[in-house]
């Protein structure tokens, strides 16, 4: 059997789902090999605007519609996969700070002795969030802002960050921290992540059919095993 193989280029974020949902679509659809590459969000839509040849880009919703706008993929093949929602954590062993409240959430931050995210979507929305709440100026010194690719779990682990936030799919299974729990409901942020068929492709029904089977009801359970629900 004559196999076809895919390049796909994805955020983090989606590093560990894609893992999985590869060896699901592997199985139920053999003749295609599936490579991902995963970097940082900034940097993976810099090398699709670059024109780096790819077959399916996997980015939060927001970046596939640029890329989309300025024709790096193919119109219309936009798929929304998952919903992500962000999880705060601390080192393993420290003490653990009530998240439960915006109000208990905004004093635990205002008492960190540092605080880290990412430099994606919900990084850039919480920044956001802590200009409403008025702290940016109370708080600018304590920000430890990951770099492109490393994550936030990483930093907390080796103590850099006292107070951590990123998507909880990130954050599950990082050895030495402890997830709190996500944002509360009030100002919890949500990425979608979406998948779209690179310009570059010259297998675009094959990447829809894989993206379309990643979309699937088939692929729920798995996308919550991974701290996300089903786009």
């Amino acid at each position: 059997m004559t196999t076809t193989t895919l390049r796909v280029i994805s955020s983090m974020a989606t590093k560990p789902l894609l893992a999985d949902l590869v060896q699901m679509f592997k199985a139920h659809a053999p003749q295609y090999e599936v490579l991902v590459e995963s970097v940082g969000g900034v940097d993976a839509a810099k090398r699709v605007q670059a024109g780096e040849a790819f077959d399916c880009v996997v980015l939060a919703s927001n970046a596939i519609d640029k890329l989309l706008a300025d024709g790096k993929l193919v119109t219309g093949s936009r798929v929304d996969l998952v919903h992500s929602g962000v999880a705060v954590a601390v080192p393993a062993g420290a003490e653990q700070p009530d998240i439960s409240t915006e109000a208990a959430l905004k004093a635990a931050i205002l008492s960190a002795r540092t605080l880290g995210y990412s430099t994606g979507p919900s990084g850039v929305q919480l920044a956001q969030q802590f200009d409403r709440w008025g702290i940016t100026d109370q708080i600018k010194d304590r920000i430890v802002q990951a770099k492109p690719g490393v994550p936030v779990g990483a930093l907390i682990a080796q103590g850099e960050v006292a107070l951590g936030f990123q998507q909880l799919s990130e954050m599950m299974g990082v050895p030495g921290i402890t997830v709190l729990g996500p944002l509360p409901d009030a100002v919890q942020i949500t990425t979608t992540f979406s998948g779209g068929v690179a310009s570059t492709s010259s297998h675009a029904d094959a990447v829809r059919t894989m993206l379309a089977f990643w979309a699937s009801a088939a692929a729920a359970e798995t996308k919550v095993r991974h701290g996300m629900v089903a786009a």
